[in-house]
C-alpha cells in the first residue's frame, strides 16, 4: 500500500501540482484498463468510487456511472479486488457512502481496503460529529479519511474538519453536485485560503474542475485538483481507456505547464 498523505507531501515539496482523476468502479467492462491508464498518463493518486444506489453528492454523470455499473453486478468487493489486482503504482482512495461502510462493518472494510493495497476513503455523508468509530478502525488499518470542506463551512468547524482529515484537505470548489461546469466558482479561492490558514496538509479542489484550463487555474492557489464527471462521461461515451489516459495526459501537461 502507498500511503496517501506522504506521497502527496513530497510531490508537493518537489514542486509538483498534484492531480486526482475519479473513476466509478464497475461502469464499463474495460474500467480497470482504464484506472491503468490515468494513473500511467501522469495521475499522483486516483480516486475510485464504489457505487451506491441513492448518491448524495454525484450529479447526473456520476449517477449514471453508478446504475451501469449496478447494472453490471458491481458490488463493494469486487470494485476493492479490481483495484487491487489492477497494481495502478499510485494511491487509491475510494469514495463512497456511509451505508456501505455500515453494512460491511468498519473494522471489515478498513481492514479489506489495506489488504486491497487501498490508502484512503472518502465518505461524504459521515458527518464529523459521528466519524470516530470509522475513523478508529481506518486509523488502526492505516486508511487515510479525507474529509470536505465546503464554501458554507463555518470558519470554526474548518478547523475540526482539517485537524481530523488524512491524506489531503478535498476543498469543494462551489455548492451542489458534482458535474462539469462552464467556470470554476469565484468561492473557491475563499474555501482554499481558509483551510491554508490552519493546516499545511495537501489541499486538492473538487466539484465542477472540467477542463485543463480550469485545472490550471485552480492550482494557481491550490496543491491539487479532483477531476470526476468531466473524465467518467468521456468513458460513457464509448471512450474506453486510451481516451482516459489522453484527457488525464491534457490535465497533466495544462499543470505542468503552470
Amino acid at each position: 500500500m502507498i500511503a496517501l498523505e506522504p506521497w502527496l507531501r513530497a510531490r508537493r515539496s518537489d514542486g509538483r501540482k498534484l492531480l486526482v482523476p475519479y473513476l466509478m468502479g464497475g461502469m464499463t467492462e474495460d474500467w480497470v484498463e482504464s484506472l491503468q491508464a490515468v494513473a500511467a498518463a501522469g495521475a499522483d493518486a486516483v480516486e475510485v468510487g464504489i457505487p451506491f444506489s441513492d448518491p448524495m453528492m454525484d450529479g447526473p454523470v456520476i449517477q449514471r456511472a453508478g446504475v451501469h455499473a449496478l447494472d453490471r453486478g458491481a458490488t463493494p468487493v469486487r470494485v476493492v479486488d479490481d483495484v487491487a489486482a489492477a497494481g495502478v503504482g499510485v494511491p487509491v482512495a475510494v469514495m463512497t457512502y456511509y451505508n456501505i461502510v455500515f453494512r460491511a462493518g468498519h473494522r471489515r472494510m478498513a481492514r479489506s481496503l489495506r489488504a486491497a493495497g487501498i490508502g484512503a476513503a472518502i465518505v461524504p455523508d459521515l458527518p464529523l460529529e459521528e466519524l470516530g468509530p470509522w475513523a478508529e478502525e481506518a486509523d488502526a488499518a492505516e486508511v487515510a479519511t479525507v474529509l470536505l470542506v465546503a464554501p458554507s463551512t463555518p470558519g470554526p468547524r474548518v478547523e475540526e474538519i482539517c485537524a481530523r482529515s488524512r491524506g489531503f484537505v478535498y476543498a469543494v470548489a462551489r455548492m451542489g453536485v458534482t458535474g462539469e461546469r462552464e467556470s470554476i466558482g469565484s468561492e473557491t479561492a475563499d474555501v482554499v485560503r481558509r483551510v491554508r490558514e490552519v493546516t499545511d496538509a495537501p489541499v486538492c479542489v473538487g466539484v465542477g474542475v472540467s477542463t485543463p484550463t480550469q485545472a490550471r487555474a485552480v492550482c494557481e492557489v491550490a496543491d491539487g485538483v479532483v477531476v470526476g464527471s468531466a473524465l467518467v462521461r468521456r468513458l460513457l461515451d464509448g471512450g474506453g481507456p486510451d481516451a482516459a489516459g489522453e484527457f488525464v495526459g491534457q490535465l497533466r501537461e495544462a499543470l505542468d505547464a503552470g
